[in-house]
């Protein structure tokens, strides 16, 4: 099997992995890991993100508090993704040059693809390495307290946290919505037998069994939708005004 092929056959097989034997990663790895991340397409060039590796147990500790989740602390490597405006604007700043555009909406949402394609491409190389991962939107629980945490200066914030090392769990492939509902040509499209594809993949998902919470079968797409669709997360209701408070010129929610 080609190079590709061998990728190809990785992604389609990604798992999220949440416990970890204690084996350490040599430096080596992490180095290797490091230049994935650094070589990472970025938005015209401007390499708007950067990455935190938490080593510190105290702060890894804070972190799955904020995430709600113990096993982020028992992760051998926790690194968070950034938004990184900061060094660029210094370096404006030591050349007398204008700085209002780096508190501009625009570019926070060019630092915040910038985050998310570095996480999603160091997860790439971590799992090509026979490692597990997981992605942690739920750092986003409370931005302040991330920022507080990782001393982050303006014009900075958290986007998204990976934590990984070598797997100590083997759970199901997870279900996935049917492509027919997820990729069109040309313009948007929704299937007149939508409900019939989704119907179908609603029971598939009864069948997935969820290592967070005993093995249990989890409730159906539907049912998380409806789920998802009631909750107000009050505290992620002021991401705007962390936002604003790190420097970015962003609206708050009417």
């Amino acid at each position: 099997m080609n190079k590709q092929n061998s990728l190809i056959e990785q992604q389609l097989n990604h798992r999220t992995i949440r416990e970890f034997t204690q084996d350490q990663i040599s430096d080596q790895v992490i180095t290797q890991l490091e230049e994935v991340a650094i070589h990472t397409a970025t938005s015209t060039g401007m390499q708007y993100a950067s990455v935190i590796r938490v080593k510190d147990p105290d702060k890894k500790a804070q972190i799955a508090k904020v995430c709600n989740q113990d096993y982020v602390a028992r992760a051998p490597e926790l690194w968070i993704f950034i938004v990184d405006l900061y060094r660029n604007t210094q370096i404006a700043k030591e050349h007398e040059a204008d700085t209002a555009s780096s508190h501009q909406l625009e570019r926070f949402l060019q630092g915040y693809s910038d985050a998310v394609l570095m996480a999603q491409n160091v997860n790439n190389a971590v799992e090509s390495l026979d490692m597990g991962a997981v992605f942690l939107g739920s750092i986003q629980n409370n931005m302040g307290a991330m920022i507080d945490i990782l001393q982050l200066p303006e014009l900075t914030a958290p986007v998204l946290g990976l934590a990984f090392g070598y797997p100590n769990q083997e759970p199901q492939l997870k279900p996935r919505i049917p492509k027919e509902m997820r990729i069109f040509e040309d313009t948007y499209h929704y299937p007149d037998n939508a409900k019939e594809i989704m119907d179908t993949y609603d029971q598939e998902m009864t069948t997935y069994y969820d290592l967070r919470d005993s093995n249990r079968r989890v409730d159906s797409f539907y049912e998380q939708v409806v789920k998802k669709s009631n909750l107000r997360q009050s505290r992620r209701e002021e991401l705007i005004e962390d936002l604003r408070k790190q420097g970015f010129n962003v609206q708050p929610i009417e």
